[in-house]
């Protein structure tokens, strides 16, 4: 059951659009907000509202919201759901001809752009409505100054040439009236305008580009120049709208996230290049189901021949990727549906929205109490003087000894916080010895919980540590604790012969046998995160490695043969102690290039 005063303290401090609804699901009221915790609390707070906005509050049976990045964004999306559900309570969108359109106005030889509230059928072009009218005419300015359009409403004869106004001196005009524009020319300025407007930012930045090197080619230095500040305001601009200039049509995005047994999946919906909705599915008892599984039996299950959008974004690859496309194919009439998996950009940001939306969701529709219950739990199983509300983990990662790190995450409150999870390199060794390793990244780490960094960012002592390890980790873990007078309990995760989690161990050897299965999985859920980490960086600093180490040097050694010799030799200390034989040994590396490998490390420099 929706209990309001709960949710409206799970609200978050972000910016984005919440949505009133009564107890059959209709949709009340959209409105946005800076501050969504702000905004909708005052909803219920005893202060002065409308008559007609008592009424609205009274009949509120629960409340939804979607997060964004920034206000501008919320309003494109307030605008938006509002069109699309026309709410009773949202009284002023019940008529589009009380907002702002943008009418460029193709009836003349020479368009101007401006801002009207009524839309006729002149022979203009309108876009919009819009409910932002400063953010109109913001546009409409900016699209003014930017590309000098014309100003005024005057009929020009241009037989009879005239002194240009004011506007053209200070560059806010072409000078048609003066001639110094043909009409030719001006319909290809129109022409980047429409193409703003409609969202086809990039063919703006294309032809722009062209016009640039046309200029510069012609040594016209200053128009160019003129061109270029034109196309960095162009895309400055671009980015505050990415939302409702987004040029694909039928789009939906998928994000998913993880904590202990539960995931959070978010579908945003984006049709004719706008963000009509996010919608939320809760996942439970998924602690050994993959982030991809989700995804994959999530797009099994949901769409059907109504609800098929052209392309489908999310993060993950999976194996039945394309066998699943042409079902959906299929189901769709035929008609393409497309799979996108992106590493950057734009896409790649909606996907981490959705995501931030997902973790908000999972966060506020998992009781805290739970969250509570599993740290009580692991005090009891441990023994602990005090609640664990701050635990952090430590692993090592390494292939026999080359680019070993450490690994080290933070839980409070029984979540994850990763914006305080930290990455170590192992400095002081040179050979694989994970016990030591864990020994120098403890050591880093815990001086900063003495008194001489006290004003240190650092210096927040932990409640519990727990190694990734046997007894040996959970030792060496308590000889630094130790060292500097600490008084942190420690203990060591096991697996069994499967790599999975056995249990717990302390430094005197006693396993702490696991039967609750809720500690289970958040104990697994700590183990799994901070091997994660670890090995993460590990393979970064490895490709690092890779690409760029002193065998770049040898006249005959490109990417392929050294990642070769570094599979098999696992460091150049190893290369360095090899005979030519050894390395001509190796599949892909003849006699010629091993002889030279051999002698760039053996002969005199």
């Amino acid at each position: 059951m929706f209990n309001i005063k709960e949710e409206l303290s799970k609200l978050p401090e972000k910016p984005g659009v919440y949505i009133m609804k009564d107890k059959d699901d209709n949709i009340l009221y959209v409105g946005k907000a800076v501050v969504l915790k702000n905004r909708v609390r005052q909803y219920f707070q005893k202060n002065n509202k409308s008559a007609r906005i008592e009424k609205m509050v009274s009949l509120i049976d629960h409340f939804e919201y979607i997060v964004v990045d920034s206000e501008l964004e919320a309003l494109i999306l307030e605008c938006n759901l509002i069109k699309l559900h026309r709410p009773k309570y949202n009284v002023l969108l019940k008529d589009d001809k009380m907002y702002p359109y943008i009418k460029l106005t193709l009836n003349e030889d020479f368009p101007t752009l401006r801002v009207t509230r009524k839309k006729l059928n002149d022979g203009a072009k309108y876009y919009g409505p819009y409910t932002n009218a400063f953010a109109v005419k913001d546009i409409v300015d900016f699209l003014n100054q930017t590309f000098m359009l014309k100003h005024c409403r005057k009929i020009f004869d241009f037989n009879k040439k005239e002194s240009p106004c004011l506007n053209y001196h200070i560059k806010r005009c072409p000078g048609i009236c003066a001639g110094n524009i043909t009409k030719e020319e001006y319909a290809e300025v129109i022409k980047k305008i429409m193409l703003f407007l409609d969202g086809k930012v990039n063919d703006v930045i294309s032809m722009l580009d062209a016009e640039i090197e046309r200029e510069a080619q012609l040594l016209n230095y200053e128009r160019a120049a003129e061109l270029r500040d034109k196309k960095y305001n162009i895309l400055n601009l671009s980015q505050k709208q990415k939302i409702d200039n987004w040029n694909e049509n039928n789009i939906d995005v998928i994000g998913v996230v993880k904590m202990l047994d539960k995931a959070s999946l978010e579908v945003f919906r984006i049709r004719s290049g706008k963000m009509i909705a996010g919608e939320n599915f809760i996942f439970n008892e998924v602690n050994d189901v993959s982030e991809l599984e989700i995804v994959c039996d999530f797009i099994k299950q949901f769409y059907n021949e109504e609800n098929i959008p052209s392309k489908i974004i999310f993060k993950y690859e999976f194996d039945d990727m394309e066998l699943l496309r042409q079902r959906l194919v299929i189901l769709n009439d035929g008609k393409n549906v497309e799979f996108k998996i992106p590493v950057k950009g734009e896409k790649m940001r909606f996907i981490e929205m959705a995501e931030k939306n997902a973790l908000i969701a999972l966060q506020n529709k998992t009781d805290i109490s739970k969250r509570e219950n599993v740290i009580t739990k692991l005090k009891n199983l441990l023994e602990l003087e005090k609640l664990p509300l701050k635990i952090e983990s430590y692993d090592i990662s390494n292939i026999s000894g080359t680019d070993m790190v450490a690994g080290i995450i933070v839980f409070e409150n029984g979540k994850p916080q990763r914006s305080k999870y930290r990455r170590v390199k192992i400095k002081t060794l040179n050979n694989q010895n994970d016990v030591l390793a864990l020994e120098e990244a403890l050591d880093r780490r815990l001086k900063y919980c003495t008194d001489a960094f006290e004003k240190n960012p650092f210096n927040d002592t932990p409640d519990l540590i727990l190694v990734d390890g046997g007894i040996n980790q959970a030792r060496v873990a308590k000889s630094v604790i130790d060292k500097y007078s600490l008084n942190i309990p420690v203990f060591g995760l096991v697996k069994n012969d499967k790599h999975k989690t056995r249990g717990i161990i302390d430094v005197d050897g006693n396993e702490y046998k696991i039967s609750d299965a809720e500690i289970m999985n958040f104990i697994t859920f700590i183990q799994d995160e901070v091997h994660k980490t670890a090995i993460e960086y590990h393979r970064k600093l490895r490709n690092i490695r890779i690409k760029k180490s002193v065998l770049d040097e040898i006249d005959g050694v490109g990417e392929k043969k050294k990642a070769l010799l570094l599979k098999e030799f696992k460091s150049i200390e190893n290369i360095k102690k090899a005979d030519i034989t050894k390395l001509a040994s190796i599949d892909g590396i003849d006699k010629k290039t091993a002889l030279k490998i051999y002698n760039f490390f053996h002969s005199e420099k």
